[in-house]
């Protein structure tokens, strides 16, 4: 649901990944995540990329990663965060680490933080949050 929210709110979003897979694939398309890249070893280029394409500064740009392949990217972009759960090496150069553990809630958790940053609070208003209660 947070990245919904967040493509309600007219944000661009994206999955990056080391990983090639059908699962990471159907995922994307379910969630209709217009920039897939998957096996990609310099994340941060594509990251580059993909802000440049966008007519954007990577300090527009959030990014939640957890693990030592993340750290160069985490580190360049305006809003680095990390689940919970994340290796102790990423949680020490992010701006945000989540209350939520990855795939029980840190996505979420993240997106209501930035649309709460921006004003956009009545965007989730109402829905149910990863912990079940309403926002």
């Amino acid at each position: 649901m947070g990245i919904k929210l967040l493509q309600r709110a007219g944000l661009i979003t994206a999955i990056v990944t080391q990983e090639r897979t059908r699962l990471v694939a159907r995922r994307a398309e379910k969630l209709a995540i217009p920039e897939l890249h998957q096996g990609v070893m310099d994340k941060l280029s594509v990251i580059r990329d993909m802000a440049a394409r966008h007519g954007i500064s990577l300090d527009q740009v959030a990014y939640i990663g957890d693990d030592v392949n993340d750290i160069e990217a985490l580190k360049a972009v305006g809003l680095s965060a990390s689940p919970a759960d994340g290796l102790p090496q990423v949680v020490r150069v992010v701006k945000y680490v989540c209350r939520k553990k990855g795939g029980e809630g840190a996505v979420r958790e993240l997106a209501e933080l930035i649309l709460k940053a921006q004003g956009q609070v009545s965007s989730f208003k109402g829905q149910v949050s990863s912990s079940g209660k309403r926002s």
